[in-house]
């Protein structure tokens, strides 16, 4: 097992004998492994004055029984994270103000609470209560998120207690959904089902929970941790963007197991994550994910808030010697080298439709528009999922869902159901890769709308273009941190206020094209000086789109096209 101290033996020793830094100047960059433990930022302070894990208990004892006003501030805008919980944006405030105005003028007094769904993995009874605690304490607010969470908004602090009750009932939590904590572990939505599938991962996912969930040795890490596993072939857990991912490889000399990266990411100074080179069998992945986070823990810089994740310490360490330390500091062994993943079988990785399982039952994948769902709309499914002998639905990266274990005689009568309820197991180009973040409806971060917007692109683009079948991923962010992966969409747009025709300052997007994952993963171009108002997107998208269909060459993907054209087509 990996070491798990809560201060780093290598901390706890002496400091060598080092000229004096002027009281000035910062202590590094505030690593524990160093002996740095004076906290450097607020954030840090915070989280050592008390436990975020800590706050459940004000929460359900003081917070819910006296109302918002009694929140203590530190709590507010700090610990209640480790609970899910984010204060929600103040209707009525435009993007112009995100900027500018402090916390406490943008905080409503509601909250959005986040439900992690480890795996994307659900009963329908789980998803019945979920879409039963939207309606009657959330307006009816469940939105899918690209990590395959569900999040509610207009949460009052005076229902969370019972929230929790509910949720934790059927086996559902919000621990560290937020924070600088663990996250939500993502896995491959048809993880022990799937023909095709190298490894099932699902032993490994549920271990990996069990260690780390709740445990105070990892409840106060630099900044957020994003885990990533999966032995899908098609490469379904956007892996290269997390900070540590296992994608399922065959070795040529012990059979399956699993490719160990780290360091990936986005937000405003994206990386994508490195392999270490080391193939991991399943029985190991545990050990070596505590190692890795334990890694985070101890060397992660904890001085400045934008360098605090770990693609920042990969970066400057490189994949040798994050893996030598690794072996040689928590793993206490050698890890065996292996190989890469082989190129996704498929351009599409959300599992949209219908596919076989291997135990000769299906599974049909399907479409919400970008992730915009609602508490009745849940239960329907779930009673859909139900009436056709299922018990299981998934939840996808892509903001999609899936429902498991479909005879084949109930399969078009599935289907049916769905598109009766708008959800497509059968979606055009633009609804299955059209994906948006909160946006400024909620999000205090946003600085423009994003899901009504990117619901009428799907729209008016099928109206358009009806016959365009290209795999296309559209992505829309509210602001430059990247929620929902515009870097690394064929068309990412970043929302920001631009200036229209007429000099008018409007909500509009910066563009960058060509991004990828899996097959020639990179960055997407940003075209110089190329905003699109909100207005003008149709328009645009159209344009770019028939350029490419013009001037591509057989088989061409979107994003080569991009590498090539001149910036006059991309304009």
């Amino acid at each position: 097992m990996a070491a798990t101290p809560q201060k780093p033996a290598a901390a706890q020793q002496p400091a060598t004998a080092t000229p004096r830094r002027k009281a000035s100047r910062h202590r590094g960059e505030g690593q524990w492994a160093a002996g740095h433990f004076t906290p450097l930022n607020g954030n840090e302070q915070v989280k050592k004055d008390d436990d975020g894990l800590n706050v459940r208990t004000r929460i359900e004892t003081i917070y819910s029984k006296r109302g918002f006003d009694s929140i203590d501030p530190s709590d507010l805008r700090g610990r209640m994270r480790w609970w899910g919980l984010y204060t929600q944006r103040k209707p009525g405030i435009d993007g112009g103000k995100t900027a500018i105005l402090e916390p406490e003028e943008l905080d409503d007094s509601y909250f959005m609470l986040r439900v992690r769904i480890d795996g994307g993995a659900l009963t329908t009874r789980q998803l019945r209560v979920i879409g039963e605690i939207s309606q009657e304490f959330a307006r009816g607010t469940a939105d899918i998120t690209d990590r395959q969470n569900v999040q509610y908004h207009w949460i009052r602090i005076e229902d969370v207690p019972e929230i929790w009750n509910r949720l934790e009932a059927v086996g559902l939590s919000t621990v560290t959904a937020c924070g600088d904590t663990p996250r939500v572990m993502i896995g491959s939505p048809v993880a022990g089902i799937a023909e095709d599938e190298i490894i099932d991962g699902t032993p490994a996912l549920e271990e990996m929970k069990r260690r780390v969930l709740g445990n105070k040795a990892y409840s106060n890490l630099p900044r957020k941790f994003k885990t990533a596993i999966s032995g899908s072939p098609v490469l379904d857990v956007v892996h290269e963007i997390n900070d540590v991912a296992f994608v399922g490889v065959r070795h040529p000399e012990h059979g399956p197991g699993f490719d160990l990266w780290v360091g990936g990411g986005l937000s405003t100074n994206p990386k994508l994550g490195v392999r270490l080179g080391a193939w991991v069998p399943i029985e190991d992945v545990p050990d070596v994910y505590e190692g890795v986070i334990s890694i985070f823990r101890d060397y992660g810089y904890r001085r400045l808030r934008n360098r605090a994740r770990l693609k920042f310490l990969v970066a400057d360490w490189g994949a040798e010697k994050f893996r030598q330390v690794l072996e040689d500091e928590y793993l206490k062994r050698k890890l065996t080298d292996g190989p890469a993943p082989a190129e996704p079988v498929s351009r599409w990785r959300d599992h949209v439709g219908v596919h076989r399982q291997k135990d000769g039952r299906h599974y049909v994948g399907f479409a919400p528009r970008v992730g915009r769902v609602d508490g009745t709309t849940l239960t329907k499914i779930a009673d859909v999922a139900e009436a056709h002998g299922s018990g299981r639905v998934r939840t996808t990266v892509e903001q999609k869902m899936i429902i498991l274990d479909v005879e084949e005689s109930q399969v078009d009568s599935l289907v049916e159901s769905l598109e009766a309820l708008d959800l497509s197991a059968r979606p055009s180009t633009f609804r299955r890769g059209t994906m948006a973040c909160t946006g400024i409806e909620f999000c205090k971060l946003a600085i423009v709308e994003t899901k009504a917007r990117g619901a009428s692109l799907i729209d008016e683009l099928e109206r358009r273009m009806p016959e365009f079948d290209e795999p296309i991923t559209i992505n829309l962010n509210g602001c430059p941190n990247a929620c929902a992966r515009i870097q690394v969409a064929d068309i990412g747009l970043k929302g920001q206020l631009v200036l229209n025709d007429r000099g008018e300052q409007v909500e509009g997007y910066q563009v960058h094209l060509g991004g990828a994952l899996g097959l020639e993963a990179g960055f997407g171009r940003k075209v110089r000086g190329l905003k699109v108002t909100a207005d003008e997107l149709p328009d645009y998208i159209e344009r770019v789109l028939g350029r490419f269909q013009a001037e591509r060459e057989d088989g061409e993907r979107f994003a080569s096209w991009v590498g090539r054209a001149s910036e006059e087509a991309l304009s």
